[in-house]
């Protein structure tokens, strides 16, 4: 299928510019041109109410819509950004949408970025987040039995890993996962990441270099790594995936659906035609940004 319009016109831009190189830009150049994205994130939400909350050391963001009363349900958001960028700031307009369109509590969860700080810095932050979370549940006004793990690329990658050591734990588990165009394969093995990997924005450089400066020498093959080759997805909650037509990650999303199918995992998988690697982030120019954001939302609320 053909690129959406808008998305067409971000990517003509980026090989119009001679598809300049992730490795070429320095880390805070990286991140400074992440904030400078969300402009193309759409109008704010103002029927949310937001705040920051210190629980046990963390600091988390709330997102609440402005009607909402007593015990909600709660999406647990982990952001985007190659394991190198990325924040409250660069998530702020679709975790608002996701408040107000699901009616329920969006929990944002920041987490140690690279190169500062690497591997396990992130997961250990994600995991951390996570349990927070539950354990002050009746602090937030959640409910503990309606919990979802969502998130982003890098993400939705903490997401599932998170989810998997919440389960060897055996302490609790959330009501389901939604993984948004994961990173799940440190080692690049699928075709998706050659035929997507050059002229799509993000792209296979971006992605990698961003797994280069967070793991370093760590093995590309750890469980916790690269979660697409695990064997021990049995006894997930229900999982979501959504994956974009021209993203050099489409083939490891879809895989990693037939892996929890075969594993006997409830899980189901969403592929958007037309758009790129951080769709989910471009609600102001992309209509599948924006069904996305809906799509996303009712899952929340039904959990």
């Amino acid at each position: 299928m053909a690129l959406e319009k808008g998305i067409a016109g971000l990517v003509s831009d980026f090989i119009a510019a001679g598809r300049p190189s992730a490795r070429a830009r320095s880390i805070d150049e990286r991140r400074a041109g992440y904030i400078a994205s969300t402009s193309l994130a759409g109008e704010t939400e103002t029927r949310v109410q937001v705040e920051d909350v210190t629980l046990e050391g963390v600091t988390l963001r709330v997102f609440s819509p402005l009607e909402a009363n007593g015990k909600l349900p709660a999406l647990i958001y982990y952001h985007g950004g190659c394991f190198i960028s990325g924040g409250f700031a660069t998530h702020d307009n679709q975790l608002r949408q996701l408040a107000w369109y699901s009616g329920c509590r969006v929990i944002a969860v920041q987490y140690r970025l690279a190169p500062e700080h690497r591997w396990p810095a992130a997961h250990d932050d994600a995991l951390q987040g996570a349990e927070v979370i539950w354990k002050n549940a009746e602090h937030l006004n959640i409910d503990p039995q309606r919990i979802t793990l969502a998130g982003d690329s890098a993400g939705g990658h903490l997401a599932l890993v998170t989810a998997l050591r919440l389960k060897a734990a055996a302490v609790w588990q959330p009501a389901q996962l939604v993984l948004i165009y994961p990173m799940l394969d440190a080692t690049a093995y699928f075709d998706s990441y050659t035929f997507n990997g050059s002229d799509y924005v993000i792209t296979r450089d971006a992605l990698l270099s961003g797994y280069e400066m967070y793991l370093g020498d760590t093995d590309r093959l750890l469980s916790d790594v690269s979660p697409l080759w695990r064997d021990d997805f049995a006894g997930l909650p229900p999982v979501h995936i959504i994956t974009a037509e021209f993203d050099p990650l489409c083939d490891e999303g879809e895989a990693l659906y037939q892996h929890m199918t075969d594993q006997g995992v409830n899980c189901t998988c969403s592929r958007y035609l037309g758009v790129i690697h951080g769709f989910f982030q471009l609600a102001g120019i992309s209509q599948s940004a924006r069904d996305a954001i809906q799509d996303v939302a009712a899952r929340v609320a039904r959990a």
